[in-house]
């Protein structure tokens, strides 16, 4: 098992700490101080980098009296005194202070950990408009005649070129930059970012004015997207001079376009926040974006001027417990606008989707089959908005109800209602006789009134359907539109070739269940359907998610997550595993987070009550295993699919798509990092 498994740093996260200290202006002993008591608290929280406003040692906003030589020399002591209090912390601290090298004066990020300072560097970009005048005090970065610098009794590096590489168990490479280099149309963090820098740092001072907030977080949010890194900010707060400005300590942490974190604004003392960034996500992006490379190679030029400073950083002994929110639901965000948003976008994809194949291939019938389950349910719907669209009468929705030797009461009533409701033509087929025939042609034990349930008595029943589906199609002169999900493609949950796996098209082909039950909702809200509609939805939400192929034994429901796992589980581990290509211990590190405590976290908006549980490490590990085993094992399904949209960024399973895999890959390499690394209780 990995050491320390429940620990974040074991798991290529890595814990960032945006500081805003309440300063004094231009008492360099006070900042000093309020820098060293944050420095003790981000230490207490094992936290790996601590980043400090623009000139945070000196105050930003003293105009003259940044040429002094009394203040300069205090801030040079301070520096002085911060490295000697590193030796003790564990984190690096990036601190802002006004420096003298070579007889110039420039605006510089101090980096420093266990008793070094790593590098000095100076702001590259600086303002000299509106209520900014920094060229009368500070030469830029750009223009540096000295590579090192001689500061509290070390030789150190020097320059805007600078990154930032840690080596040792906390492997990570960063890079900081000042203020007004983020506002720039190309920032020095760009060319860092494509140098290997995955960690972008932002001193800054930026005073508030109405708006102003918004603009940073845009800056900082697109940064972090295009560069597929995390950027940190932190800019100055209470005590900074205000003869003309305002200032009101924001600080942000963004990792790969997301705010992970942000600081309440206009506090009155000091204050910190921290986030947990996922450097294993920023890799894997980067793995899969060929732009990033491709444009590093068109800039190679500015790329390798950089020089890199090593220093030794471990991962604390201790584990240090993951403070970062997980979703329960990656396809399912927990923000109720979030999940609106998402709902009407999928909605819309799909109908888009389906209308445009059926007006492509000049089709104006489909055929479907409705199993008054969640997922043909859905797919009606979809069928009928699409009709609606084209300007088509739903008339030309050939629906069929085909039930089978396990089809329930409920869901038997449920699919009539629903086909009434919304108007299409509606059919019913009993597959049995034809079942029972096939069975007794291939010497089924059935056949001989034996109770045999085995694959090929369900899937007999799968195939049937979907013939005769087929069938319809050439009679009506119709396309077949597909149920099945994502998450049961995922699972190989589903009847290969004449089955439920084929259709001419299928709208939920990169939809997940846990999704799917959401759209339906939202289609019940929308307007779209009448309040009867409404409830024959609602209540076909409340059914139990079986495939319905064997016949219940006192009522029994074959439910299919006794056989697959809960999907819940299921579709977190297929989301890791294919969207973010994380190794299974990782998969089971950030499902504990989210699952073993059913009251942390936000839950998404109508998750019924009997959903908001918990699952133990042990359940983890157990449909972990389970997921991989049948992941790999049913490739060659996902091999031959039928043509449908890609709904979210979760991404598809389609062959053509996100998800191109050898039919025959084996998952012993999964299987086992799974067994060596991850404990089973």
């Amino acid at each position: 098992m990995i050491p320390n498994f429940y620990s974040l740093y074991s798991h290529e996260f890595v814990r960032i700490a945006c500081c805003v200290p309440r300063t004094r202006v231009a008492d360099a002993a006070y900042n000093l101080g309020q820098t060293l008591r944050l420095a003790a608290e981000g230490d207490k929280a094992r936290t790996a980098i601590m980043v400090f406003p623009e000139l945070g040692l000196s105050s930003y906003a003293i105009e003259d009296l940044l040429q002094q030589d009394a203040l300069l020399d205090e801030v040079e002591e301070s520096i002085a005194r911060v490295v000697e209090a590193s030796k003790t912390l564990f984190p690096v601290l990036v601190v802002g202070a006004p420096l003298r090298v070579t007889n110039r004066l420039y605006n510089t990020a101090v980096v420093i950990h266990r008793g070094r300072i790593l590098g000095v560097v100076p702001k590259v970009f600086l303002p000299n408009y509106r209520e900014f005048y920094e060229k009368r005090h500070f030469v830029s970065g750009a223009h540096t005649i000295a590579n090192e610098v001689a500061l509290a009794g070390q030789l150190v590096p020097f320059g805007a070129d600078l990154l930032f590489r840690a080596q040792g168990s906390l492997g990570m490479t960063f890079h900081a930059e000042i203020c007004e280099d983020i506002w720039v149309p190309v920032p020095p963090s760009t060319h860092a970012a494509l140098a290997g820098a995955e960690v972008l740092l932002n001193l800054s001072a930026s005073n508030i004015t109405i708006g102003k907030a918004e603009l940073r977080r845009l800056l900082c949010g697109s940064q972090s997207a295009r560069c597929s890194a995390a950027y940190a900010y932190s800019a100055s707060g209470p005590g900074e001079s205000t003869t003309d400005l305002a200032w009101d300590g924001h600080a942000a942490v963004y990792e790969c376009g997301d705010q992970l974190v942000e600081s309440a604004r206009f506090e009155s003392d000091s204050t910190m926040v921290t986030a947990d960034v996922d450097l294993g996500r920023i890799r894997q992006e980067r793995l899969r974006n060929g732009g990033l490379a491709e444009c590093a190679a068109r800039e190679g030029d500015r790329v390798s001027r950089f020089r890199t400073v090593a220093f030794a950083f471990d991962a604390p002994a201790e584990s240090v417990a993951l403070e970062r929110s997980v979703e329960r639901f990656p396809y399912v965000p927990s923000d109720p606008a979030k999940l609106r948003d998402n709902c009407y976008e999928a909605y819309n994809i799909q109908v888009q989707g389906l209308a445009q194949r059926l007006m492509t291939s000049r089709t104006e019938n489909a055929v479907i089959g409705v199993s008054g389950g969640l997922d043909s349910t859905h797919a009606l719907i979809v069928t009928c908005r699409a009709m609606d669209q084209l300007g088509l009468p739903r008339a030309n929705i050939k629906a069929f109800t085909l039930p089978g030797f396990g089809t329930s009461d409920k869901t038997y009533d449920n699919a009539w209602k629903l086909m009434r409701a919304l108007g299409v033509t509606a059919g019913e087929i009993d597959i049995k006789p034809a079942a029972r025939q096939m069975l007794a042609d291939i010497g089924h034990p059935f056949a001989k009134g034996e109770k045999v349930y085995d694959v090929t008595f369900e899937n007999v029943q799968a195939g049937l359907r979907t013939d005769y589906l087929f069938r319809l199609a050439n009679q009506h002169r119709g396309l077949v539109v597909g149920t099945g999900d994502l998450s049961e493609l995922g699972l190989g949950w589903c009847t290969y070739g004449v089955g439920d796996h084929m259709s001419h098209y299928n709208p939920n082909g990169s939809v997940s269940k846990t999704l799917i039950q959401h759209l339906i909702r939202f289609v019940a809200a929308s307007g779209d359907v009448d309040s009867n509609t409404a409830a024959i939805l609602h209540d076909i939400l409340d059914t139990e998610i079986s495939p319905e192929l064997i016949p219940g034994d006192n009522g029994a429901v074959q439910a299919t997550e006794s056989f697959v796992g809960p999907y819940a589980l299921q579709d977190f581990n297929l989301f890791y595993l294919t969207r973010l290509g994380y190794r299974p211990s990782k998969i089971a590190f950030l499902a504990w987070n989210a699952w073993h405590d059913e009251k942390k976290g936000a839950w998404p908006a109508n998750v019924p009550a009997a959903g908001m549980r918990a699952y133990s490490m042990a359940e983890i590990h157990r449909w972990l295993e389970l997921f991989l085993r049948r992941f790999f094992g049913n490739q060659f399904k996902r091999s031959a699919l039928p043509n449908g949209p890609k709904i979210s960024s979760g991404g598809s399973l389609s062959p053509r798509g996100d998800w191109r895999a050898p039919s025959d890959g084996s998952p012993d390499v999964w299987l086992a990092e799974l067994k060596a690394s991850v404990p089973t209780r």
